[in-house]
């Protein structure tokens, strides 16, 4: 039972796709941490929580916590060699289309948890699959 355990574990670790994956939610991490400082930082400097003050906010720290993401993804979890400026832009793209995703969803959920941290998290998580599919299959398909 053992053996058969290691060896289905061997076999998951061995997969290219699984490895990219867990790099990808690793440096998600940091860049939420990114995203997060910066999201608290300006929400502390601004103290409100109106829509309008929420949404630059959101957006703000959103593609600062991108910024971060696209250089380690870059480098560490796709380890590409493609034309940076040609994945940068594709990246950004793709940081839109998730921050996109994360705004509509921050106006549908807000109403119930308000315009903090609550929203801020929902918001922020429902563009983790956007970017990971669409960044390994469109930006870094050359080595995906």
């Amino acid at each position: 039972m053992s053996e058969a355990r290691t060896t289905l574990l061997q076999r998951v670790r061995e997969r290219r796709g699984v490895r990219q994956f867990v790099k990808f939610g690793i440096v998600g991490a940091s860049g939420f941490i990114v995203n997060l400082a910066i999201f608290t930082v300006l929400q502390g400097a601004f103290n409100k929580h109106g829509t309008g003050p929420y949404f630059a906010i959101y957006s703000a720290s959103f593609l600062a916590g991108g910024v971060s993401n696209y250089f380690l993804n870059r480098s560490w979890t796709f380890r590409s060699t493609g034309h940076a400026g040609k994945e940068g832009a594709q990246f950004l793209s793709v940081s839109v289309l998730a921050l996109l995703v994360g705004l509509a969803l921050s106006a549908v959920i807000a109403p119930y948890l308000g315009h903090g941290h609550k929203t801020w998290f929902v918001a922020t998580c429902a563009g983790i699959v956007v970017n990971f599919f669409v960044n390994k299959y469109w930006t870094f398909r050359s080595v995906a």
